[in-house]
Parts: C-alpha cells; structure tokens; sequence
C-alpha cells in the first residue's frame, strides 16, 4: 500500500497528498462516478453539483479542510469540486440512494464490522473495512503532522484525495468507521469524512466526542471513538449524535444499522446480515479471557454466515469484500493493518507513535 507523507500547514498537506496519489485520486472519482450513477443515478456533473452546496457552510465550520482540499486539488491537477465530492461520498451514497421502486438496483456495497474493547490494561479499537473490491487498489495510508501547532501527529487508512477516515494519532486517539444508509442532510453539519478527521485532530477521546456532538454531522454513520481510557460509540444521523458506551464487558461493538432509539429517522432495510454479524462479534469477544492483537485479530477472520459474515468476500458484482482490517492498541499506540481479507492478506503493516 502506499504511504505518504504530508506535513506542514493546510494547503501544504493536500498539495503533498495531491502530488503523491495523483493516480490513485483520478481512479478513486472514476470509480464514484461509476457508484454513484448506479446508486443514486446521479451524473458527475449532479455530483458536482451536490458537492457545491456544502461549500458555503463548511467555509464557517470547516475552513481549514477546504484549504487542504483545494491544496489536494492543485497538487494532482484535478478540479476542486471533485475532490471535495470525494469528501462527502457518504452523503451521496447513503443518504441520495434511489429507490428500488424506481427500478435501481439496490446494491448492498457495504459490511464494515467495529469494536471498541477495554481490558485492565489496553484499549484496542479494530474493524474490518469492507467496501467494493474495486476501490482497493485506491487506498492509502496518510501520515500527517502540523509543526508549530498544538495538534496531534495522525496515521489514518484512507481513500486517495479523502481527508480523514479510519486511524489513531500521537495522543492515542482514534476511530473507525460503519456506515449506516438512511434518509435525511443537514448541510449545515459535517460531512462524516470532516468528522473524522476532527476526532483525529483530537487529543483525548472526551474532547473527540464534544466536537462531533458541537459540529453534528451530516448524514447518517456510526463513529467508534476510542482512546487508552476505553471507547465511546457515536451514532450520527442529520437530526443528532446519540453516545453508545461501553457495556459491561467494556466492549463497544457496531456494524451497519442504528441500534439506539431512531424512530424519528427513516432507516429503509438495507443489510440483512448487519444484525447478524453484531450478534456475532458480541458472542465471539464474550470468549476472550484474555485479549492480544492476536487473539482479537483472530475474531475478525471469522466466516459465520460467509459470504456476508464478519471476514466478507465479494461472491458476484457490487457486493463488499473486506479489503483492510485494522488492530489498534491504543494504550501501546500501535496499529497492525493487513490489506485484503484478514484469512488471506497481502501485506502486513506496523504502524506507531
């Protein structure tokens, strides 16, 4: 996987990410201009469109995002407005879907599976990505530091030209990432992908959670906030940010639907086997005595239900895949990634502070 290294102010960073995943970017809007004509049949230029109408907003909420977008712009030569509807793909995908009524395939493209785990002496914060086989090649880890400035060192897996995804920074914070597909924007509010990266930015998982609470976000999404004092759910929708806290076995587990009270929040059926990998994830950390990067890793390998269980694999077109599965111990503030599904991966990757 490439690596790369951005440092400096805003506009510095994204000209570096820009210029170093220049190809990576134009094949990650090649393969949204594809999603989001099949998801939503929206054209790019509807896209673009889209994107436009979060710009105002986020030049209040959000202004030094916009500055590192439109230095990803410059530096990989592509318009702004591209990249900033990279940023909020999201929205687009799980908020602008059509209806099946309409006679748009219904493609379930998502699966992620999450877990927030506090023993007497680590804090792990782990998933499974899970995501179209095709935007594999199109991942990235994003190294960034801010000399001069107050805010944490990150390492984050992202999406080629997306500012803030799945990761951990210096102070040991991180956060991972479900989907959740259900109607209703707030362009007022964070795109999920801003919210991310502002928990990222964050130096204690207390301050993480006040952030997204203040900003809101967006759309709908599920945030697992963690740092060495344990993990916090946030389940988003455009109405609110609702906590999910660690249970009695100090775990936070999610997967793709809202599990809090939502009957405010129009949540269409989406993934049948989203229920069933919660259950399932919840029995399997039930059985661990005692936890290591090993014996956690071991659970997201699991099969139950395949092809859509836990450890996914894409069987026909569309269909999610685990494409990266992320351990990290937040207390040792260390990360192991390997890319592909966690039965069969490619590479290993160390990342720390």
């Amino acid at each position: 996987m490439l690596e790369i290294r951005c440092s400096g102010a805003a506009y510095e960073i994204g000209l570096a990410h820009g210029r170093l995943a220049k190809e990576k970017i134009e094949r990650s809007i090649g393969f949204y201009r594809q999603l989001f004509q099949e998801s939503c049949s929206l054209g790019w230029a509807e896209v673009l469109q889209e994107a436009s109408n979060y710009f105002e907003s986020l030049k209040s909420i959000a202004s030094q995002y916009l500055v590192e977008i439109n230095g990803i712009a410059d530096g990989a030569n592509i318009p702004f407005l591209d990249i900033l509807a990279l940023n909020i793909r999201s929205e687009i995908a799980f908020s602008l879907f059509s209806d099946k009524s309409r006679g748009i395939t219904d493609i379930p493209s998502d699966g992620c599976t999450s877990l927030g785990l506090l023993t007497k002496s680590e804090s792990f914060l782990c998933q499974n990505w899970d995501w179209r086989v095709e935007q594999s090649p199109n991942l990235i880890i994003c190294h960034i530091s801010r000399p001069g400035t107050d805010i944490p060192d990150i390492a984050m897996v992202t999406e080629a030209g997306i500012i803030g995804k799945i990761g951990f920074n210096s102070k040991g914070v991180g956060c991972c990432l479900n989907a959740i597909r259900c109607r209703g924007l707030d362009k007022s509010k964070l795109p999920i992908h801003f919210a991310l990266r502002a928990v990222l930015e964050s130096k204690s998982r207390e301050e993480a959670v006040k952030r997204v609470k203040s900003s809101g976000v967006a759309g709908g999404g599920h945030i697992l906030v963690g740092d060495a004092t344990g993990s916090t759910g946030l389940e988003c929708t455009n109405l609110w940010v609702k906590e999910l806290p660690v249970d009695n076995q100090g775990r936070v587990c999610h997967t793709n639907h809202l599990v809090l009270e939502s009957s405010d929040i129009d949540e269409p059926p989406w993934l049948e086997d989203s229920t069933l990998r919660l259950a399932r994830i919840k029995e399997l950390t039930s059985h661990i005595a005692h936890p290591t990067v090993d014996t956690v890793f071991e659970i997201f390998k699991d099969t139950k239900g395949y092809p859509t269980s836990i450890n996914r694999k894409q069987e026909s077109y569309g269909k999610p895949e685990t494409l990266f599965t992320i351990i990290m111990n937040l207390t040792n503030k260390i990360a192991h990634i390997t890319l592909g599904r966690p039965t069969e991966y490619s590479e290993h990757i160390l990342l720390a502070f």
